[in-house]
């Protein structure tokens, strides 16, 4: 990957424009997860440190018919000031007049929120006059929003033609901590990757049969691979009619050269409640009446092996309802083990995308990882192979 970052630009004395992603959630007026804000923090205090006016640009919401009180990225700016330290000033459009009056009033090392781009139609649909627009207001653009690179909207995609683009540190550290798991990983490489459905993640699996050596698979998507090969699994959650295409998996991954490892036990329960009464069994084993709810301490051993003989692991989604004790002890188990052989420089370890952040902080291992991406669809597209639109851009004008 090659683009231009803040140690090859200069932003010093400028306008700088930073996409950022502000779409944090919101509840009472009050944003209840910094997470977003708080990654972001680095890249405006280094920009605002050289002496530059800083202007960020964001979505937040599904606005349907132009601004809205509900959607406006005004509910945003305490919390972006407290992880600052230092006053945000707003803007009550994201182009025009009010925008341009709003930048002219910024002092030096000052920091201002446009207001949502979503409330323009032409935000989403890369309209090349409101990628003008924003680009007028700034001299330098700095993408900082990996979270949505996988849109090609004006202010992610469209502006960067536009202007001298930069990624951000937040972007810059997603595109090397992924670079380094899939682009130019250290080998043996392993994938986990946990969740539902086979049928929301098979481009994905498509992709990571033939890039890493060892795919471990866990959650409800594991049940799909266990019937296809034949495997009773009585009330698990299955998507029997995708066994096909489970089966072409498998048979792409046996010829690339990439191991397949599926739960050999689980924990068995007939009511998918937390704490509900339940056996350890072999996945051979799992009766009529029976949903196989998390994968056992069995698979837990397996796949720890199979871990403490990689050098690379992404991850991607849980081996159980982790959401309900005690169908989460694999996923924390595991995620222990990966954060151990992290901690012992045996393992780069990186995970993102849907429920993983979730699962590893509830497993209390999530800074025990490499690199933890906060991206939802942005890190499943990566993952899948695709192109994303916004680091594209930011590669073309490198």
């Amino acid at each position: 990957m090659r683009f231009q970052t803040l140690d090859t630009i200069d932003v010093s004395a400028k306008t700088v424009l930073v996409r950022a992603d502000l779409n944090v959630p919101v509840a009472d007026g009050q944003v209840t997860d910094t997470t977003r804000i708080d990654r972001l923090v680095p890249t405006l205090k280094e920009i605002a440190a050289k002496g530059a006016k800083v202007v960020i640009m964001s979505h937040f919401g599904r606005p349907k018919n132009g601004p809205d009180t509900k959607n406006s990225l005004r509910q945003v700016v305490a919390a972006v000031e407290q992880a600052l330290g230092a006053p945000v000033a707003f803007a009550e459009d994201c182009v025009g007049e009010r925008a341009v009056a709003a930048i002219a009033a910024l002092p030096a090392g000052g920091v201002l929120i446009l207001e949502n781009t979503r409330f323009h139609a032409g935000e989403e649909k890369n309209d090349p006059e409101l990628a003008k627009g924003l680009a007028a207001l700034g001299d330098i653009y700095v993408n900082d929003a990996f979270s949505s690179a996988h849109r090609a909207h004006a202010s992610t995609e469209g502006i960067a033609h536009l202007l001298p683009s930069a990624a951000g540190r937040l972007m810059q550290a997603e595109l090397e901590a992924l670079g380094k798991a899939l682009a130019a990983p250290e080998r043996p490489v392993a994938a986990v990757v946990g969740g539902a459905k086979i049928s929301t993640k098979l481009d994905l699996l498509l992709n990571m049969v033939s890039k890493v050596d060892i795919l471990i698979l866990g959650g409800g998507m594991a049940n799909t691979f266990l019937f296809a090969k034949g495997v009773s699994v009585g009330k698990s959650l299955c998507e029997a009619d995708m066994a096909d295409q489970a089966r072409a998996i498998m048979e792409k991954a046996a010829g690339s050269g990439c191991e397949i490892v599926l739960p050999v036990d689980g924990l068995m329960a007939r009511e998918f409640k937390a704490n509900a009464d339940h056996r350890v069994a072999a996945v051979t084993d799992i009766q009529d009446g029976e949903m196989m709810l998390d994968a056992g301490p069995a698979t837990v051993e397996l796949v720890g092996r199979k871990l403490e003989g990689a050098k690379t692991l992404v991850w991607n989604g849980p081996f159980g309802a982790f959401e309900l004790v005690p169908f989460d002890s694999a996923t924390n188990a595991v995620a222990a083990i990966a954060a151990n052989l992290t901690a012992q420089g045996k393992l780069l370890s990186v995970a993102g995308g849907g429920d993983t952040v979730a699962a590893l902080e509830h497993a209390g291992v999530a800074q025990g990882f490499s690199y933890v991406s906060t991206a939802g669809g942005a890190f499943l597209e990566w993952l899948e192979g695709k192109e994303l639109p916004g680091v594209a851009a930011l590669e073309k004008h490198a």
